[in-house]
């Protein structure tokens, strides 16, 4: 008799969950989301190939909507927390985790590596901002467009130097000849509040001592010391700071 209650009350319970999740709404949105020394790469996805996205360290959400983070790790363990929205979960490599959460109302909240990972640790920051859906929409539109051309001779001089020098080994700039896999994806940006997630707010004074010399601002990270000709350096700048 006892186990018949049991098996009759876990039935219930059984029901009950299934038709909740069932009732859930759609997911609007799956990130990627890939923990590296000391940064964050986050992939959009979608069915159709052409319309996943690929940024960095800053990550744009609809306000209100559910949304579907997973988590991996491209090194060693980080942690993900966001205080603002959801709390602790461990990045590992070869596993993949998720979380599942809604901002309720538009704002930015910062995130921040919460398991130790490193030299650098302390300054693996992620920023996300929820927005309005109309506004996050139009956000991921201008993002799935490749670089615009650049429309000035600096500018274009500066693309030439992406293109030719050692930037192109590491990072990818859509629509160029930059297609590097291991560091920061560049396409736009011009878009986002800070750098070297989130060492810095990103300025065009901030962007020149980053490339003149990383390792002064964030000891230890992959981004190597660049030296280049002070016109060729100013045209760098100008083209990077053009990627909006």
């Amino acid at each position: 008799m006892l186990t018949a209650v049991i098996v009759s009350g876990l039935s219930v319970a059984s029901y009950v969950t299934g038709r909740s999740l069932a009732a859930e709404p759609p997911e609007v949105l799956t990130i990627r989301i890939t923990g590296h020394q000391w940064w964050w790469e986050a992939t959009y996805q979608d069915p159709q190939p052409h319309r996943v996205l690929t940024t960095a360290n800053e990550i744009h959400i609809p306000a209100g909507k559910p949304v579907r983070i997973e988590l991996t790790s491209g090194d060693v363990i980080h942690s993900l927390w966001v205080p603002g929205l959801f709390g602790k979960r461990d990045l590992i490599t070869g596993r993949t985790t998720e979380i599942r959460f809604r901002a309720e109302a538009p704002g930015e909240y910062r995130g921040q590596c919460a398991e130790f990972c490193g030299l650098q640790h302390a300054r693996m920051a992620l920023l996300i901002l929820a927005e309005p859906p109309e506004r996050f929409e139009a956000w991921r539109e201008a993002q799935l467009k490749p670089a615009p051309p650049p429309g000035d001779e600096q500018r274009r001089r500066g693309l030439q130097v992406l293109q030719t020098g050692p930037c192109v080994m590491c990072h990818t700039v859509r629509g160029t000849q930059a297609g590097g896999k291991v560091a920061p994806e560049l396409t736009h940006l011009a878009s986002r509040k800070t750098l070297a997630a989130g060492a810095l707010p990103l300025t065009r004074g901030t962007l020149a001592a980053w490339i003149t010399d990383p390792q002064s601002i964030k000891p230890g990270a992959n981004m190597p010391v660049i030296k280049l000709p002070t016109e060729d350096f100013q045209a760098l700048i100008a083209y990077l700071e053009g990627l909006e």
